[in-house]
C-alpha cells in the first residue's frame, strides 16, 4: 500500500488523477458528453481486442502435408483455363494437379494418384520417366480404345521445384482425316466400279448398232439415269459418312428437341410412304439432347427410310418416343419380313445388305445404318435392333438427356467418362 503512496506511477496516484480529470470533464462537458465519450473509447477497446491487424501466418506444415499447397491459386486457375489437358506430377511421380480438359479425358478423382493409376499407358509413363531423369523434353503418342478410339500426343517436360509437366494434344481430327482419305478411295472405287461399267457398256451399245434404235436408245438412257442417281446418292452418303466419322470424337453441346426432328424426318419421306400405301405413326414425348440438329434428322430419316423401303405395303411404320433411364428414347418399327438373326450384327458394316438385290432396286447404298451407327456413337448413344422374321423389325435409339448446367458440372466432376456401347 505505501508502495502506491511512494511511486507517482502506482495504481493510487492513476486513480487519484482519473477522479481529478473526470470530474473536470463533467463540470466542463456535462455528463451526457463524458457517458458519449465512455462509450466510444470502450467500443475502440472492443475492436482492438477481438480484430488483428498482423498478416496471417502461413502454416509450412499444412503446406508440406498437402502437394496441392504448393501452387498459387493464380497458377491453378490459369492452368484451369487451359484450352489442352495439363497434369501436374511431384517428384514421386504423384499427381499433384490436373485440369478440368485432363478431367474430361481420364476420369475425376487423380490428384494425390500415382500416375500410373490414372494414366494406364507404357509409352506415355515412359517419356514421363524419362523427362524427370535426364531433365530434357520428351514426347509420344499413344491411343485410348473405346467404342471411340481417342488418339493423343503427350509431351512431358520438366520445371523447377522439382516439377513435371505432362500436356496432351489431341490428334484424332488428324488421324481419323488420313483413314477417311484411304477409306474413301477404297470404297468408292469398289462400288462405283460396277454403275460406271454399266454405262459404259450402254453408251458403247448406243454408239453402235442400237444407234438408230429408238425402243433400245429409250431403255438404255433410262437404265444410265437410274444408275448415274445411284453413283450420285452413294457419293453423297460417302461424303457425309466421312464427315460425321471425321467429328465423331467431338461430343455435340447444343440442346435440341427429338419429337419435331422426328417428325420433320417424316414428312420429309411422306410421298415415298404414300407410293407403297404405307402409314407413318408418330407417339409419346422425349426429353431434349445435347446433340447435332442435321445428324440427328439424318439420323432418323434414314431409319424411317429404311422402314418404308422393307416394310409390309399398305403396312404401317411406328416411330415411338419415351425416356428410359435417363436417356431419351425413339424406337422405330416397321410391319416388313423382319432380319435373320444372323444378319443382325452385321448391319452397320459399310456396304453390307441383307437382300443385295431388293436394297439396290429401293435405291439403297447400304451405308445408311452405317451413318446411324456412327451418329449414335458421336452422341453417346446406342443403338438396339431387334427383329422377328415375318413380323418386322424395331431400331431403337436412345440418347443421354440432356442435363441442366448444375447437373451438367457436377456429372464433369464425379463421374467417369462415359464408354459408348452399340447393343445389336
Amino acid at each position: 500500500m505505501m508502495e502506491s503512496f511512494r511511486n507517482p506511477r502506482g495504481g493510487f496516484w492513476r486513480a487519484l488523477a482519473g477522479i481529478v480529470v473526470g470530474g473536470a470533464l463533467v463540470a466542463l462537458l456535462g455528463k451526457e458528453v463524458l457517458w458519449g465519450i465512455i462509450a466510444l473509447g470502450l467500443a475502440a477497446a472492443l475492436v482492438a481486442r477481438f480484430i488483428s491487424f498482423e498478416p496471417p501466418v502461413v502454416s509450412i506444415t499444412t503446406a508440406r502435408e498437402d502437394p496441392l499447397a504448393m501452387l498459387p491459386p493464380l497458377t491453378r486457375a490459369l492452368f484451369e483455363r487451359l484450352p489442352l489437358p495439363v497434369m501436374l506430377l511431384d517428384g514421386g511421380q504423384r499427381v499433384l494437379f490436373v485440369n478440368r480438359d485432363m478431367r474430361e479425358v481420364l476420369g475425376p478423382g487423380l490428384e494425390r494418384r500415382h500416375v500410373s493409376a490414372a494414366l494406364r499407358h507404357p509409352g506415355a509413363l515412359n517419356v514421363i520417366a524419362e523427362a524427370q531423369v535426364s531433365g530434357e523434353p520428351a514426347s509420344t503418342t499413344f491411343t485410348i480404345a473405346g467404342s471411340v478410339e481417342r488418339h493423343y500426343e503427350a509431351y512431358a517436360a520438366r520445371v523447377d521445384g522439382g516439377l513435371t509437366a505432362l500436356l496432351l494434344h489431341d490428334v484424332t481430327a488428324i488421324r481419323r482425316s488420313e483413314q477417311m482419305r484411304a477409306d474413301f478411295v477404297a470404297n468408292a472405287s469398289h462400288e462405283l466400279r460396277t454403275p460406271l461399267a454399266a454405262v459404259s457398256g450402254f453408251i458403247e451399245t448406243l454408239r453402235g448398232h442400237a444407234r438408230n434404235d429408238e425402243a433400245a436408245r429409250e431403255k438404255f438412257l433410262g437404265i444410265m439415269a437410274v444408275e448415274a442417281a445411284r453413283m450420285r446418292r452413294l457419293i453423297d452418303d460417302l461424303l457425309s459418312l466421312t464427315r460425321i466419322e471425321l467429328n465423331e470424337h467431338v461430343r455435340p453441346n447444343l440442346r435440341v428437341s427429338l419429337e419435331p426432328i422426328v417428325r420433320q424426318a417424316a414428312a420429309a419421306l411422306a410421298p415415298l410412304a404414300q407410293q407403297d400405301r404405307i402409314t407413318v405413326v408418330i407417339t409419346g414425348e422425349a426429353p431434349e439432347v445435347n446433340g447435332d440438329h442435321d445428324e440427328l434428322a439424318q439420323l432418323f430419316q434414314n431409319l424411317v427410310h429404311n422402314s418404308i423401303k422393307y416394310g409390309r405395303e399398305g403396312g404401317q411404320v411406328t416411330v415411338t418416343l419415351g425416356r428410359e433411364n435417363g436417356h431419351a428414347l425413339v424406337a422405330v418399327r416397321d410391319e416388313g419380313d423382319g432380319i435373320p438373326r444372323e444378319a443382325l450384327p452385321r448391319l452397320t458394316e459399310r456396304f453390307y445388305r441383307v437382300d443385295v438385290k431388293r436394297s439396290r432396286e429401293r435405291g439403297g447404298t447400304g451405308l445408311g445404318l452405317a451413318i446411324v451407327k456412327h451418329i449414335v456413337s458421336r452422341h453417346q448413344g446406342r443403338l438396339v435392333i431387334e427383329s422377328v422374321v415375318g413380323e418386322g423389325s424395331t431400331f431403337t435409339v436412345l440418347v443421354p438427356a440432356a442435363l441442366a448446367p448444375a447437373e451438367l458440372e457436377n456429372l464433369v466432376e464425379s463421374e467417369a467418362p462415359i464408354h459408348v456401347t452399340e447393343v445389336l
